[in-house]
Parts: C-alpha cells; structure tokens; sequence
C-alpha cells in the first residue's frame, strides 16, 4: 500500500507497507520498506521511523468553557510509542534505495488499542512517520502515513444473548413531544401510525443494520422516509463532561407518499473509519444511535431514536 509522496527537487521519500488492507491487531508485525529516490547521491544526517497512536479529544464550540477541568483531561491519550533509527549519517546512491523496517503492534504499558475512528471530537489514529534529517543548506525529508488498527478476535462469542428484535410504534402519542398532550390534534401534528422492527439493537460493526418498517395509516401525505445513523461523543471527566451528537449519514428508505400497508426494508451498511464498536472509558465515550425520520409533506417532521451498541465480534 503507498502514500503520497514528498518529494524536494531532487529527492522523494514514501512509506510502503507490505499489507495493501494497512489493517492490523495488537500482536501483528508491521512490516514495510522506506523507499527514498534520488537523481543523484544523497547525503543525510540519519534517517528514523517512529510509530504513533493517540486519543485526540476536542470540544465543541458550545462547551468551550464550561468547565476548567476539562482542560486537563482534554490532553491527548498516547496509546502506542516507538521509534527506531534506520540509517546512521551517511550518502544514499542515486537511484531507488529501499531500507525494510518491521516492528510488533504493541501498546505502551497499561494502555489497551483502541480501533481506529475518525470523528467529530473523538480522533483515534496510528501513525508511521519517517525522518531524514539532512545538512543545514537542504530541506529535511519527511513522510507520515495512517495504518489501521482493529480488535483481534477473542475466539468465543457472546453475541447471540443480545440478538432480539427491536420493535416500534410511532404514533402522535408514543413521540415523547407528545406524551403529555391528550390529542394529536392539540400538537398539529397528522394523524398517523408506522410500524416495524429492527433486527438488534447489538449489532456487528461488519454486518448491516437490518429492519423494516409499514406505514399503516397516515392523515397527511408523505415527503420522504429516512434513515440515520447518528455519533454521539463524550468529552470530560468527573467534573463535567459534553457530550455532542452529530450525523455520520443519511439514507432514504421511502420516497414520496408511500403506499399504505407496505412492507419498507431498513438497510444500512456501517462506514469504515467513521464508525468504531462502541466505546466507553474513563476520559472519553464513543457512542451510535440510528433514527427512523419521517418528513409529511406539510413539513412536519418526526424522528424516532434507537440507541445501538455496535461490536467488532
């Protein structure tokens, strides 16, 4: 697998992992070469590889300062440290020099691997970074590329216990806007009934969010069906803590005034990277909820909200 490369006038450097996936599990050995190019003969001052993963937490600007507190535990969580020197001064021929490298995937004492997520507050990321340092008159060369970590497979599964379908009504009465209006009529909302199921609420972060829902009644016609999958992040600690939720992606399920009766499938395939099994630790949480949003054609909108607790096994 290649990044991009930066290159100067006169010379290029790039990170080659052996693995095209760039998918790996705590205990795997991460093998690459560090390919540098060159028009003509190189001089350097040393070349290093080191290896970094962190927690990167962030605030939203609502709960930019809320608490004192949060500050602290806002720093950065290192997860993973290693560095290693792969050439020492010297020249480089001019041409393509390739220098292997291989080092375990192993987490800084008492730090367990989170897999990999890219979010809105909550940044899980593992880096390979390469330097050459070079003398005073040319620019140093350096190459950072991304690899992923993922759980390692615990060889038992507790799965089924979760695996029951989930089952909703959503009527005037059953949105919790509202349960302590005695008519529908009172909200201005239509009349209207939908019925349906999702498969779990536990699901594999590999397999599909599956359901399906029938519209049995509706007094007004309908606009549009969607489904949404939804981050809900946590920053803080003991003091204080924000959380933010925000919307990973939007599907439509239903288009127009669908017909009365009908069964509709609920399918929703989880994004990579963009979605991790969900996680919850002392500084920060990583939570997903799906909400079945139905859009009448005089605007009014309802949103019907399942929390989901996704697993990698």
């Amino acid at each position: 697998a290649r990044g991009p490369r930066i290159s100067t006038k006169m010379a290029t450097l790039e990170i080659q992992l052996k693995k095209a996936s760039k998918v790996y599990r705590e205990g795997d050995i991460i093998k690459g070469v560090v390919a540098i190019t060159s028009k003509n003969d190189l001089q350097h001052q040393g070349i290093t590889l080191s290896l970094d993963g962190a927690v990167s937490l962030q605030l939203s600007a609502k709960s930019v300062g809320l608490f004192e507190a949060f500050y602290n535990s806002l720093k950065p969580i290192p997860l993973l440290e290693y560095s290693m020197e792969l050439a020492k001064s010297g020249k480089l021929p001019s041409g393509k020099t390739e220098i292997p490298f291989e080092f375990p995937l192993k987490p800084k004492q008492g730090k367990p691997l989170y897999e990999t997520y890219h979010g809105v507050f909550v940044n899980i990321q593992y880096t390979i970074r390469c330097d050459m340092k070079r003398s005073l008159l040319a620019r140093d060369l350096s190459k950072q590329q991304e690899f992923l970590v993922e759980y390692r497979d615990p060889k038992m599964s507790t799965r089924p216990s979760d695996v029951k379908n989930v089952s909703f009504e959503i009527t005037p009465q059953s949105l919790d806007q509202t349960k302590e209006k005695s008519t529908s009529t009172s909200s201005g909302l239509p009349k209207f009934c939908v019925r349906g199921h999702l498969e779990s609420a536990s699901c594999l972060i590999t397999d599909p969010l599956q359901g399906e829902l029938v519209v049995e009644k509706s007094s007004v016609p309908i606009k549009s069906i969607e489904l949404q999958l939804v981050r809900v992040e946590t920053c803080g600690c003991a003091e204080g803590y924000a959380k933010d939720a925000t919307e990973i992606q939007n599907i439509q399920i239903g288009e127009g005034d669908v017909c009365r009766g009908m069964t509709i499938p609920i399918y929703m395939i989880f994004p990579r990277l963009f979605t991790c099994p969900t996680l919850a630790t002392n500084n920060f949480k990583v939570e997903f909820e799906a909400n079945i949003v139905i859009i009448f054609q005089d605007d009014h909108l309802i949103t019907e909200n399942f929390p989901i607790k996704l697993t990698r096994f």
